[in-house]
């Protein structure tokens, strides 16, 4: 049951992307529930998706990818997520980081050299975002040529196969200022390793251990954005708005497939009978809610074509807390409209609704933004 379908134009010089994930995901389905159960990386659903040049489709053509729209890969990931919520959220953590370097690329003429090296190698990003807000984490030690990073980054999806993380951390420079540095790190530098600690509640196959750096070394080349610690930066205005839509479409999804799952069992469940209509129809109303909010959001990101600013970014965040409470709710309504057999694995319900328990951790959380929100709004003159 998709109250929004996806109306997504293929080139006829690229593959159908959206026939290719309706095939793969068969296969994605079939292991999901064993992934869970073992808290495993879903290692052979990426190998397909490298097969396929997945992790490259949103790389813009001229530099050897296949060119989709952000709004053609939010449709993408919310299909995935039907079949495998965690390849879903894995996989759009390395899209918000390649769609951010499309920004740059298409408005700036920056980051060409980062998208043909994913367009070659397929190679996989690695957000660790969850701990890199306005402040960051860690330490940054000056050395000739550049600085020794030590820190752990948390939650740190695709770790467990990723190629480059993609981070930041503290600096307090010689005049006393602390600043936060960017960069990125390949993960067989020395000093890096991959923390066997991923044993949560959901989202159980994303691969998100932590990461540690142990004095990292990292060149004065790496170096990409410095910005003052603790201060919103503009950059944040351009990673928001790509990132968030990308992320929750695989919630969207999931919530989309426990509606499904519903609505299928819910027809032989006898003892609804009386009431299932009325629960089927409000189970929609809520699933329409989540579906339009996330589409606002992908609409702000106008496929790339947007400058960044306070009024989108607050849009943006407002939106993605609210599409996190749709999704859970959601959930929520599809394991009540089966009653007590949602509790059981079997029916895959009662693992859906765990994973998208996981939507409110994203950056930020709704008492963040709230707080976020909240000063911006009473700080504007009237």
């Amino acid at each position: 049951m998709q109250a929004i379908q996806s109306k997504i134009k293929i080139s006829s010089q690229q593959p159908d992307w959206t026939a290719l994930i309706q095939k793969l995901g068969k296969d994605f389905a079939q292991v999901a529930a064993q992934h869970d159960l073992e808290g495993s990386f879903v290692s052979e659903n990426y190998q397909q998706l490298k097969k396929h040049r997945f992790f490259s489709a949103m790389v813009p053509q001229e530099l050897g990818g296949g060119g989709i729209s952000h709004s053609e890969m939010c449709h993408l990931i919310r299909q995935m997520a039907h079949f495998c919520s965690s390849t879903a959220l894995a996989f759009s953590m390395h899209q918000h980081l390649v769609a951010a370097t499309v920004w740059k690329y298409k408005q700036k003429g920056e980051g060409a050299a980062l998208l043909e090296r994913v367009a070659k190698d397929q190679l996989v990003l690695i957000s660790t975002g969850a701990r890199d807000w306005l402040e960051s984490n860690g330490e940054m030690k000056k050395v000739d040529g550049g600085y020794l990073f030590s820190g752990k980054k948390y939650f740190a999806s695709q770790s467990a196969e990723g190629d480059i993380a993609v981070t930041s951390a503290p600096y307090l420079d010689p005049y006393n200022n602390w600043k936060v540095l960017h960069f990125g790190v390949p993960m067989k530098t020395q000093g890096v390793s991959v923390l066997d600690d991923w044993n949560v509640m959901g989202m159980r196959a994303t691969g998100s251990q932590t990461i540690a750096f142990e004095q990292v070394f990292v060149p004065d080349s790496a170096i990409s954005l410095v910005r003052s610690r603790g201060d919103f930066h503009p950059v944040w205005s351009v990673v928001l708005t790509v990132a968030m839509p990308l992320i929750m479409s695989a919630y969207i999804g999931t919530a989309e497939k426990a509606v499904d799952l519903a609505i299928s069992i819910g027809k032989k469940y006898h003892r609804n009978k009386d009431h299932i209509h009325y629960i089927v129809g409000k189970l929609h109303n809520s699933l329409l809610s989540a579906q339009t909010q996330w589409k606002a959001m992908y609409s702000l990101t106008n496929n790339f074509d947007f400058q960044p600013n306070e009024n989108t970014t607050i849009d943006i965040l407002s939106l993605k807390t609210n599409v996190a409470d749709a999704t859970q709710q959601v959930t929520k309504e599809a394991m009540e409209a089966i009653g007590g057999q949602s509790f059981y694995r079997k029916n895959n319900l009662e693992r859906l609704f765990r994973d998208v328990q996981a939507a409110g951790f994203h950056p930020l959380p709704k008492w963040d933004q709230y707080a976020f929100t909240g000063k911006r709004l009473l700080a504007r003159e009237q």
